[in-house]
């Protein structure tokens, strides 16, 4: 289904763009772009450069949260396995809290000795 839906709008895409491009194929504009002004610019070529310059600035954009939570997650990350080693070291090295004396000290409190 999640297949379907991605297929579906990206061929909606596909087709609301080749009906734009095609409806209007020889609208020239005039593009003002502060330092130059350029003549008889067509139409779709300002459309698709508008969308494709929005996408570099979304990704610009997105990189830098991006980055921030993955030094986020690293430094979590880190924290996490500090504590895990500590944890494991506290257990190698306790005792025995059955110990009574009796038996040899490797033996588990539910092993009877003969």
């Amino acid at each position: 289904m999640n297949r379907l839906t991605g297929l579906v709008g990206v061929l909606l895409v596909l087709f609301t763009s080749m009906g734009f491009a095609a409806l209007n194929g020889g609208q020239r504009v005039t593009l003002r772009l502060g330092i130059a002004t350029l003549y008889r610019v067509p139409l779709t070529a300002v459309a698709f450069g508008g969308l494709i310059l929005g996408m570099v600035v979304m990704l610009v954009a997105g990189i830098h949260s991006d980055l921030r939570v993955r030094r986020i997650l690293r430094e979590r990350l880190a924290k996490e396995g500090e504590e895990e080693r500590a944890r494991i070291f506290i257990d190698r090295s306790q005792t025995s809290l059955f110990d009574d004396g009796e038996g040899s000290e490797g033996e588990s409190p539910g092993e009877a000795t003969d």
